[in-house]
């Protein structure tokens, strides 16, 4: 099977997910062994754009469940010379990955690969789209964290129109039954969006506020913002955790730009779970590498 959307899971699929995400999370923690799913199965990635977080936890958790993990050094390959998508990842094809993990720019690009493909394929990001790993990871956080998704307010705030994890995130609370509140600056909102007015309204009473960055590389135009400014108009302080619920949790996809979309304090304060998110990134795509393997 392809993972493109979170709509391409079943409930059953999504339930099995979260659990075995979950229970990937404890073991990793406790350091303990992890039986070998993917030995004897290769896995391609290729990112043609820069990632940290997804690139390593992909290649992580493919190495942790035994599989032999092969990166296209996309800025050496054939594609400077002017080599199409679709040729690239036919040649990828022809060497018989067992899962083709891939990042791509532009929008859609990705579901084009998987129609291409036979292996099956997972989007890592594809532009503003969708990014559906970061969703489950997402979700199984606030479900470790806090113990269930149904019935809580999340806040989502910042660049909301760039952001492919508030896509992915956003429809998966949505359908485990959470209340979705989206908030940001006017230039960086959907059209048409009909919410909050602004992000202290997004934050009132919200039991989780993720806080994203500002993807000034889509940006057609420059936002105006001086120094300073973004953070204390929109940025995440410790003035607006307050807003929260005394129990609020505080995420962020990373990468994180500190000092303009959040404060340090609150970055690495009590309430952030930033790091566990990215414990969780690998646990969770180590179940997702083994659902898509049939494993």
């Amino acid at each position: 099977m392809d993972l493109i959307t979170i709509d391409d899971l079943k409930d059953e699929q999504l339930d099995w997910l979260m659990d075995a995400g979950l229970a990937y999370f404890e073991r990793n923690r406790a350091g303990a062994e992890v039986a070998p799913k993917l030995a004897g199965k290769s896995v391609i990635t290729a990112f043609f754009e820069a990632s940290t977080r997804t690139l390593m936890s992909f290649e992580v958790a493919a190495r942790r469940l035994g599989a032999e993990v092969t990166r296209l050094p996309v800025e050496r390959s054939s594609v400077l010379k002017g080599e199409s998508l679709k040729d690239t990842v036919w040649t990828l094809q022809a060497m018989s990955p067992a899962i083709f993990v891939i990042r791509h720019g532009e929008q859609g690009a990705v579901a084009d690969v998987a129609r291409w493909m036979s292996t099956p394929v997972l989007n890592a990001g594809d532009g503003a789209g969708h990014h559906p790993t970061q969703g489950l990871l997402d979700v199984a956080t606030i479900k470790h964290k806090l113990g269930r998704i149904e019935g809580l307010k999340v806040a989502i705030c910042g660049d909301i129109r760039h952001s492919r994890v508030a896509n992915s995130t956003a429809a998966l609370l949505e359908r485990m039954g959470a209340e979705v509140r989206l908030a940001g600056p006017a230039a960086l909102m959907p059209e048409g969006h009909d919410g909050p007015d602004g992000i202290d309204e997004a934050i009132a009473g919200a039991d989780v506020v993720m806080i994203l960055r500002v993807q000034r590389e889509r940006l057609e135009a420059e936002l105006g913002d001086g120094p300073g400014e973004y953070l204390s108009r929109y940025g995440l302080t410790e003035e607006r955790v307050k807003l929260a619920a005394p129990q609020v949790v505080v995420m962020h996809p990373g990468p994180m730009n500190r000092g303009v979309e959040i404060a340090d304090s609150v970055a690495d304060g009590p309430r952030s779970v930033i790091r566990t998110q990215v414990e969780m990134g690998v646990a969770m795509r180590m179940a997702v590498l083994q659902m898509v393997a049939g494993a």
